[in-house]
């Protein structure tokens, strides 16, 4: 087992503070400085409560970065290799990426784990799986667990996904297929919304998580939202430690 003295935080706002929250709770514990937090923050947080708050906090530059891969213009978060290279030149023994931009990628906790450093959370064959909600509901059908009708796969266009709701009904929504905290998901109650909503849908899901990619399914005006938190210490022990009703929410975040 590595140990983890140096512990990179690769997000910031909210995410970030209660990560540190979490590290001075753990060194107040352990009476004394065990855990040294690092920050790594963009040009517009400079002055962030967060990278006020951290032991150490690193410059990425500006805020987004043009991806040579599509040349779409992208959260400096979503900078992988730049992401990587700043972690390894910071010595860090382990990175915890929260929720949001690299949280859910697959290929950045690869990479890390090539790099030896510990990504805090899934590996990246559970994330593959699991991270990509298309993937997911796509296992969910293999194992038998019901889920909501849906477009059995991305939509590649507009069309697609006019074919797709005249299949569905209406109201439907659109969801990004990586990513979480709400972002890349649009309702539609009115075939006159669908082509504008996916393309509104696809650009913010692009840009917020450098994956444009999106599916639709049935909309469920009256569901709740119910997590199971699962803790598992990567040596074999696994905690279910109980239930939240995340159903209070705000542009599709949760409030409570």
């Amino acid at each position: 087992m590595t140990p983890i003295r140096r512990l990179a935080i690769v997000n910031r706002g909210e995410p970030a503070i209660r990560a540190l929250n979490a590290i001075a709770d753990l060194n107040h514990e352990a009476g004394g400085h065990r855990l040294t937090s690092i920050v790594l923050y963009t040009e517009p947080d400079a002055r962030a409560l967060f990278v006020r708050r951290a032991d150490e906090a690193i410059a990425l530059g500006p805020a987004t970065f043009v991806d040579p891969s599509d040349g779409a213009r992208k959260s400096a978060y979503l900078d992988e290799a730049r992401v990587l290279d700043t972690l390894i030149a910071a010595a860090v023994d382990a990175v915890w990426v929260g929720w949001g931009f690299v949280a859910e990628h697959a290929s950045f906790a690869q990479i890390c784990e090539k790099a030896g450093i510990v990504f805090v959370g899934p590996d990246s064959a559970t994330i593959r799986r699991l991270g990509d909600k298309v993937a997911a509901k796509e296992l969910a059908e293999q194992v038998g667990v019901p889920v909501v009708p849906w477009s059995n796969g991305f939509l590649a266009d507009p069309e697609q996904a006019r074919a797709v709701a005249d299949r569905l009904g209406y109201p439907l929504v659109l969801k990004a297929a990586a990513g979480g905290g709400g972002r890349g998901i649009r309702v539609v109650t009115d075939p006159a919304q669908l082509e504008s909503a996916f393309r509104s849908a696809r650009d913010e899901a692009g840009l917020a998580f450098g994956d444009p990619s999106i599916f639709a399914e049935q909309y469920l005006a009256r569901a709740r939202h119910v997590e199971v938190q699962i803790i598992a210490d990567g040596q074999g022990g696994t905690w279910a430690v109980g239930l939240r009703d995340c159903s209070v929410q705000r542009r599709n975040q949760k409030v409570l």
